[in-house]
């Protein structure tokens, strides 16, 4: 049994930008395909191609950050492969909508019995309170265990193997805790990315999802920065890392 203490973040996609033949941007300075696509996108709204300001990138997206014209945002999308959360981070996770796709580990077709365990970051650090949770953890996949051996023989009359399997895990998966390790595919568009970062990063946040929003903003603002140039990294006042943003709900 795997006991993890922190997520994974690993980047799968992000935006190509095909610059058409015949409107081509006046480009500042170096920038991503996403961000390049954001500004042909908002450029395109004024016809300013011919770039009369002398803008970069990085200063045409924080003027669109300081305006909150965020809708040009939407047009780059990037995914995240999310591993090492528990299943109750994502139940919060999911419940961002407008911009973000998802797809999750099914515990119907996922054997279990190997399964690893996410430690809450309040039980962290805490000898006692780590060896009482552990215990709890196995006990519950054992549980698991049984039940699926169990449910096995009970429906043993099920000639389709596979079908046998799924009707016995999706059973027993009751007895596992929110505290199972979820892997989840997050698709998002640079607006909802954000807006889901403004919520999870801040001090009131649950510890858990506030971890992993840190892990997020880190892995987005490698690949695309000037998304998320006002996004700001602080020790909180409990030693934990939190985030505050500049420009709220672009």
């Amino acid at each position: 049994m795997d006991i993890i203490q922190s997520p994974r973040i690993t980047l799968l996609a992000r935006p190509q930008f095909l610059e058409p033949e015949h409107l081509p941007v006046q480009w500042k300075g170096d920038s991503s395909d996403g961000e390049k696509l954001a500004e042909f996108a908002g450029r395109i709204c004024y016809m300013s191609q011919h770039n009369p300001a002398g803008r970069t990138t990085a200063d045409y997206l924080e003027n669109i950050l300081r305006q909150g014209h965020g809708s040009v945002f939407e047009h780059a999308v990037y995914v995240l492969l999310i591993e090492g959360i528990s299943r109750s981070c994502s139940h919060e996770l999911v419940r961002h909508r407008a911009g973000f796709g998802y797809s999750q580990l099914s515990q119907r077709y996922v054997d279990e019995s190997h399964a690893a365990f996410v430690m809450p970051p309040a039980i962290i650090g805490d000898a006692m309170l780590e060896r009482e949770w552990t215990g709890q953890v196995q006990a519950a996949q054992q549980a698991y265990v049984q039940a699926v051996d169990h449910l096995m023989e009970k429906y043993s009359w099920v000639e389709d193997k596979v079908h046998r399997r799924k009707m016995s895990r999706e059973a027993a998966r009751s007895v596992l805790p929110n505290a199972t390790e979820v892997k989840i595919v997050v698709s998002a568009n640079i607006r909802a990315w954000r807006t889901m970062l403004e919520l999870r990063l801040g001090e009131g946040a649950e510890l858990e999802i506030r971890r992993m929003a840190i892990g997020c903003l880190r892995a987005l603002k490698a690949e695309a920065p000037s998304f998320f140039a006002d996004f700001e990294i602080y020790k909180a006042g409990d030693g934990t890392e939190a985030g505050r943003v500049g420009y709220h709900k672009v």
